[in-house]
């Protein structure tokens, strides 16, 4: 890692959100855990000592889960190493995807991006090697209901209001990362109707149209102010070597095209109607 990203991460990591742990939607939410602070918790994921290792029973990207300690503090991440490149896949009998991607290192870019947006709903992912293979190491949310397992159990989110404000917020970020694999089992709820992102390894695609724009109704606006300002020179810096120039290219572009539709909409209807903080 160059000292520029590293100073530039560092800094982020230092002013950002801390990434929480939530609870379970399905019962009563427990006491907090104490969470360490960003610059900590990265620390934490990249040398933490393995001490046990589950198989993770969903997805197709085989992560598993694991246990770390420094000695003081022990907790689980997510280990995803998957990477792998296709020049056509076959994602299901009626859809084939070209130039496919399905790779650990977007889970970082992910976190990184997200971060810069002043979003704190996507755990914080880092690079490290794990039993000889380089993979994303993702600090473990507790207690939480990913959403297919809520709307099986038929449980409904405390504050649908606010769960609204979060798919909107969703939908602006997946268009962003053209994310292709947003999918109720890596939906994660809180009880307070937090939405947690997750599993972002088939994103960053070099499409550079919108998927979905009949989605993009409203914006949050402290994430809107963010989006426009992105610069990318940093985020080239943030993003290391988890993105190619094409990859960059392209996420700039759709960034683009995001910020004129919202542009068009609040001339038309009004900052009111498009522009909303979740609370």
């Amino acid at each position: 890692m160059s000292t520029r990203r590293a100073l530039l991460i560092a800094g982020i990591l230092l002013t950002a959100p801390s990434p929480g742990l939530a609870q379970t939607t399905s019962v009563a939410a427990a006491p907090a855990a104490v969470v360490p602070a960003p610059a900590d918790m990265e620390k934490f994921l990249q040398l933490g000592r393995v001490v046990k290792k589950k198989e993770s029973s969903k997805g197709v990207t085989n992560a598993y889960r694991v246990t770390l300690s420094d000695g003081d503090l022990t907790h689980d991440a997510q280990v995803q190493n998957v990477d792998i490149e296709k020049a056509i896949f076959n994602v299901d009998p009626r859809h084939s995807e070209v130039n496919f991607r399905d790779s650990y290192r977007y889970n970082i870019a992910a976190y990184r991006l997200a971060t810069l947006l002043g979003l704190d709903n996507v755990p914080m992912s880092v690079e490290r090697v794990v039993d000889g293979k380089p993979a994303a190491v993702t600090w473990w949310l507790d207690n939480v209901m990913d959403d297919g397992d809520r709307r099986k159990k038929n449980v409904a989110n405390a504050n649908p209001l606010r769960a609204a404000d979060y798919y909107a917020m969703m939908y602006v970020f997946d268009e962003l990362i053209q994310n292709r694999d947003r999918n109720q089992g890596n939906i994660m709820w809180s009880p307070d109707s937090k939405m947690w992102m997750i599993d972002h390894t088939r994103a960053f695609r070099l499409g550079r149209d919108l998927l979905k724009p009949e989605n993009l109704t409203r914006v949050e606006r402290t994430f809107f102010e963010k989006l426009r300002a992105l610069d990318r020179q940093v985020f080239t810096e943030m993003a290391g070597r988890t993105l190619t120039k094409d990859e960059i290219d392209s996420l700039f572009v759709r960034r683009d095209r995001l910020v004129q539709i919202f542009d068009q909409k609040i001339a038309t209807l009004g900052e009111a109607r498009i522009l909303y903080t979740i609370r």
